[in-house]
């Protein structure tokens, strides 16, 4: 087959790139479409990926909409010369491209339509076009007859331990001595769809959470925009392609963002995550990384995150009781991986067969 694959940010780049290598090593042909947003780009050019740019990221919302009829012809274009039989994508502007071409779109995607008007609408205008919808299995809202869901965490398809080898060299490139306890601090820039009205800690949140874990240990910050130029010293300088093997190492990870939350827990490493999200329409997979797996800690008051950062920073033994919890998600979870190669080569037989008998997925495990 030849297979095209939308990635609009370093999150999808990350979930296909595993997918993409073994479907190639299958004999199938890959395409990478790919958006000018953030980290996107640099992490595809660090990882090797060939892509075409189909669109910039664009800050104003108003010219995301105005420019969205572009965007999808630019892809139809390049599209077209290609001949793609199959579209992979998160769900968007990317599914009109293949309803265009009428070829079958497969979207996988772990945001839920309930989190904001603005996902919720995304939802609408993509849904009727796209032929196949796969979730997380904790995703709680129903997307019709074209909805599986399975036993998983997008972040899984990368960080599994089939497919993520921790490289200890990554005291190397922080440049401080090997097994220093050292903590990641992530700021994000939400301004993405689904982040519309979002917002977490103030500049003086942010400096009382640096200056108060600096007194237990090295700070490191990961962000998604320009910094202000008191917090420079502390930003993290590595190649994108390497923030998992930090994330993995980290004595903690505080964040206002959403996949590195996620990934972090996957690793073993305690998580603090504070933004407005946080609530009774919050997303089920953080919901559940908390409640079932006691991997991370959800909060909207910045002032109770905070205080919980400086407590965990304090416990010596952490990483040892998180590595326990990180066993059993492992086990409970199937190779989203494998499942998804699976699907995918077999499409539209797979549909059925996972629609007729739902297990079918935990032979994954």
């Amino acid at each position: 087959m030849n297979i095209a694959i939308f990635t609009n940010t370093p999150a999808q780049v990350n979930f296909y790139k595993n997918i993409a290598s073994i479907l190639e090593k299958k004999g199938h042909t890959i395409v990478f479409i790919a958006r000018d947003y953030g980290e996107t780009l640099e992490l595809m050019n660090g990882l090797g990926l060939k892509f075409f740019v189909y669109c910039k990221a664009r800050e104003n919302k108003i010219m995301k909409i105005l420019n969205l009829p572009i965007d999808i012809f630019k892809a139809q274009d390049f599209l077209k010369i290609n001949k793609p039989t199959m579209l992979l994508d998160f769900g968007g502007p990317e599914t009109y491209s293949a309803f265009l071409l009428r070829r079958p779109s497969i979207v996988f995607s772990d945001s839920e339509p309930h989190i904001n008007l603005s996902y919720l609408i995304q939802y609408k205008m993509f849904m009727p076009l796209a032929n196949s919808i796969i979730t997380t299995k904790s995703f709680t809202d129903d997307l019709g007859k074209k909805h599986i869901k399975v036993d998983s965490f997008k972040e899984m398809a990368y960080l599994h331990p089939r497919y993520f080898k921790p490289d200890e060299n990554i005291f190397n490139l922080l440049k401080i001595e090997k097994n220093e306890d050292f903590v990641i601090i992530r700021f994000n820039a939400f301004d993405a769809v689904h982040d519309s009205g979002i917002g977490s800690f103030s500049l003086d949140e942010k400096r009382r959470l640096i200056y108060e874990l600096e007194k237990y240990s090295r700070i490191f910050i990961s962000a998604e925009k320009k910094v202000p130029k008191e917090f420079e010293k502390y930003l993290i300088k590595i190649p994108k392609q390497k923030i998992h093997d930090c994330l993995y190492f980290a004595k903690m990870l505080v964040t206002d963002t959403q996949t590195m939350a996620t990934e972090a827990g996957i690793l073993g490493t305690p998580v603090i995550r504070c933004n407005s999200f946080v609530g009774k329409n919050d997303m089920s997979n953080f919901i559940e990384l908390e409640h079932k797996y006691k991997l991370i800690f959800n909060y909207r008051n910045q002032d109770d995150a905070i205080k919980k950062a400086i407590d965990l920073i304090q416990n010596s033994d952490i990483k040892k009781e998180w590595n326990k919890k990180k066993q059993k998600l492992l086990r409970d979870k199937i190779d989203i991986t494998s499942f998804m190669v699976w699907y995918i080569e077999n499409y539209p037989e797979s549909f059925k067969q996972i629609k007729d008998n739902p297990d079918i997925q935990y032979k994954f495990n």
